[in-house]
């Protein structure tokens, strides 16, 4: 009770102050910045008035809200990367509304002149740890197999390390994989992966906006500890119709979009299916047949009912199939393997007056792991099918309130109801009993936020908020308060000093089993002796606009320290046990030990968002440590992605309107691993076998990840040549080359025996691999 006198006690303070901040007279002009064309609301646009020094920026959707004082003639200006320049004279004498429509500007000359107003100021606000990638460049960074993917751009980003050679998987400032929320229009997206891991699930052509944020988080955002990744889908063009896509070595992609009713509703459908199982099926035997396919479908309908009402249905479908099949004279063997996510968004955004809007969203989300296996020899029989589920319906309502020109809140509430399945084994086998295990958990988990983002002087921003978390189960509630706080200075005109610190609960755990198999992943929630993990995260560094050059510079440090981190105990696995074939009960709590650990370290990264020439430069210095009280004999070790250096050079030029270069380069120090120290022969004693005794091979593995694999890096390479139609149809032939100098880098070790001597040996999995992939677009 005492915690919410404190949060109602806060918000009065901050109504207060924002009361006293308007004694002068302010007044209020807002509205929407929109494509001429399609409709669609443009984030980002820049809008300034004159006299003063007063501006802000387009939301995601748009939308725009400014208080500035009474005037007899001002004028404003709303610019953006592309389109004309609009500016427009008013009399500042009451609330103004006032919708803009920008039109694609043609003029080189022009599209010039206003390409460093693209995007927003790194050097403005109070966010840290924060990165806002282009759609444009995400497409034109070089791709294994020339599949152009969100996740794997995101690992080129200081901060963010990637697991394994190849996959898509992303660490964090030292966090796990589980530990990163992945936000699809405000739908959980748990298992964002395809191909075990080699490609994400997000489809770019669908995507309008992709952020990170990796430390200062926000109030409205919870439930993961170390990055969340936000992103939304386009709204569709709302005036013709509109096609991309592409046809690549492993999967083709095509989108529609177009109006529902022209000017005011829009639809826009996007879908991918790759064809490894099509082109691997004739060339296999008849009795030993196997595949592999992904598909994934995203969607959206977006219908303006009015000028203050505005509704939208989204959502994704995705799914992962490996199966096989094994058959002789006396055997018959069929396996499969797969899982897939559903989620989806039904939202309502409202204006209530100048001041104050809204939205209200209906959140589903679903994520299945299945794994089946049917075998028949003779007359016996074999069956285990196993399933790992969680499924979330929500409600969010959120309020955005400029208070003033000098206070801007934000006030939300969710609430999710989980349903667990972490472990649903069915288990047959002739001459035993049948074991089946069928449990589910129930969980609420539900949030409240506040956030106000004040200047009490000119130069100084801050973002102050506080988000009170909590999780019910039948058998045990957890409360949180998670207070947040973020600031930014402003040395000079384009230069800041920033820093923030948060503390962030995660109620649903990820683990994966050990060992050099598929990354086969649990997620398994709070209970009664599996507690919340929490982490506080500490960041402080500067950020730098240079003007006209459409670069930011930014150079960040951090510590975190994360409690009750959760993993697998050594040697445990989720899989069947003789616990759950002896009593027909779960293991997987047993299985399961909670810990702690260590992150700090030092970030770089120089940023060219636009122009003839872009790209980036990232460098990531850090220390990552873990501490289990069952694991490593209780001491610290680090962890496996623990990596000293990170480097990554990105580079995108235009030749001309008709060729463009790309080329990656990244390295990285090797990831910590346990191998064999060394291997003894000894006895083994068998009591039930009349005290007889047999040969066994001990290994010594010494303490966890005390080896150093080798260090990774890669030169990836590519071009495209475009070819635009007067009808405005466009085309493109895109090549790439994946490891261009065919580097042999580390995937796992084994252990092996060569002329009477252990020897540790490498396996690499990528050699130099080339790709070619056909777009259109008309």
């Amino acid at each position: 009770m005492k915690l919410l006198n404190y949060l109602f006690l806060f918000l009065f303070i901050s109504l207060m102050y924002s009361n006293v901040a308007a004694q002068d007279i302010q007044y209020n002009i807002s509205g929407y910045v929109k494509d001429t064309k399609t409709k669609a609301g443009l984030p980002g646009v820049i809008i300034q008035i004159s006299p003063g020094e007063k501006g802000t920026i387009t939301d995601s959707k748009g939308y725009y809200n400014l208080s500035v004082p009474p005037s007899d003639s001002a004028e404003i200006t709303f610019s953006f990367v592309g389109y004309n320049t609009v500016k427009k004279v008013i009399a500042l004498k009451a609330d103004l509304h006032l919708d803009i429509p920008l039109s694609e500007e043609a003029t080189e000359i022009k599209e010039v002149i206003v390409e460093g107003k693209r995007f927003k100021s790194v050097s403005d606000g109070a966010d840290i740890s924060n990165i806002e990638i282009p759609i444009d460049q995400i497409k034109d960074v070089p791709t294994l197999m020339g599949e152009k993917d969100v996740l794997k751009t995101i690992q080129l980003m200081p901060g963010v390390q990637k697991g394994s050679e190849g996959t898509a998987g992303l660490y964090v400032r030292g966090g796990g994989p589980g530990e990163n929320l992945f936000l699809l229009d405000n739908a959980t997206v748990y298992n964002p992966y395809h191909l075990f891991g080699f490609f994400s699930s997000f489809n770019g052509d669908a995507l309008k906006s992709i952020e990170l944020t990796k430390g200062g988080f926000p109030a409205k955002y919870g439930g993961r500890l170390s990055s969340v990744v936000d992103m939304e889908i386009r709204n569709g063009n709302s005036e013709k119709i509109h096609a991309e896509g592409g046809v690549g070595l492993i999967a083709s992609r095509l989108t529609v979009e177009g109006p529902i009713k022209k000017g005011k509703s829009s639809f826009i459908v996007s879908g991918r299916r790759t064809y490894l199982d099509a082109l691997m099926y004739p060339l296999l035997p008849s009795d030993n047949k196997g595949g592999y396919f992904f598909y994934d479908l995203n969607w959206k309908f977006n219908f303006d009912i009015n000028p203050k009402n505005r509704i939208y249905l989204s959502g994704y479908f995705g799914r992962d199939k490996f199966w096989a099949r094994f058959k002789d004279g006396e055997s018959d063997s069929r396996a499969w393997l797969r899982w897939g996510n559903a989620a989806s968004t039904l939202a309502w955004e409202h204006i209530y007056n100048e001041k104050i809007n809204s939205q209200t969203s209906l959140i589903y989300s679903n994520y299945v792991f299945d794994i089946n296996i049917d075998e028949k020899y003779q007359t016996d029989n074999y069956k285990l099918r196993y399933i790992s589920n969680v499924k979330d319906i929500s409600v969010k309502h959120e309020f955005n309130i400029s208070a003033s020109s000098s206070h801007s809140l934000k006030i939300g509430v969710i609430s999710t109801l989980h349903t667990f399945k972490p472990e649903a084994v069915t288990y047959r086998e002739t001459g035993f009993n049948d074991v089946k295990v069928d449990n589910k958990i129930h969980a609420v988990e539900t949030s409240v936020y506040l956030q106000d983002i004040f200047k009490p002087v000119p130069r100084l921003t801050i973002n102050a908020g506080v988000r009170l978390s909590s999780y019910f189960t039948a058998n045990k509630s957890y409360v949180f308060p998670e207070p947040r706080i973020s600031a930014g200075y402003k040395v000079t005109d384009n230069l800041a000093i920033k820093g923030g610190f948060a503390i962030m609960n995660q109620y649903i755990h990820q683990v994966t089993s050990g060992g050099v198999g598929l990354p086969l992943d649990l997620w398994v929630p709070t209970t009664d002796n599996i507690k919340p993990a929490q982490s506080r995260q500490i960041a402080l560094g500067l950020a730098k606009d240079i003007p006209g050059k459409n670069m930011v510079a930014s150079i960040e440090g951090y510590y975190k320290k994360t409690n009750r981190s959760v993993g697998f105990k050594e040697g445990a696995t989720f899989l069947l046990s003789e616990d759950v074939v002896e009593k027909n009960e779960s293991s997987w709590k047993k299985n399961l030990t909670q810990g702690q650990g260590w992150s700090y370290g030092l970030e770089f990264l120089l940023h060219k968002r636009a122009g003839k020439f872009s790209g980036w430069i990232g460098y990531t210095l850090s220390w990552t440590q873990l501490q289990f009280d069952s694991v490593n004999y209780g001491k610290k070790f680090y962890a496996r992605y623990d990596r000293r250096h990170d480097i990554s050079l990105v580079g995108m030029y235009k030749l001309s309107d008709k060729v463009h270069l790309s080329a990656t380069w990244v390295y990285g120090t090797g990831n910590a691993i346990t191998i064999p120290n060394a291997e003894y022969g000894g006895i083994e004693h068998n009591p039930g076998s009349n005290g007889s005794t047999s040969g066994r091979s001990l290994i010594d593995y010494g303490a966890k990840n005390e080896y150093r694999m080798r260090a990774y890096h890669r030169l990836d390479v590519g071009i495209k040549f475009i070819k635009k139609f007067p009808s405005g149809r466009e085309r493109t032939w895109d090549l790439s080359i994946y490891n261009a100098y065919s580097r042999r880098n580390p995937y796992f070790y084994f252990m092996s025996t060569e002329n009477g001597m252990n020897v540790i040996k490498q396996v690499s999995l990528f050699p130099i691999i080339p790709s070619i992939t056909y777009n259109f677009k008309f």
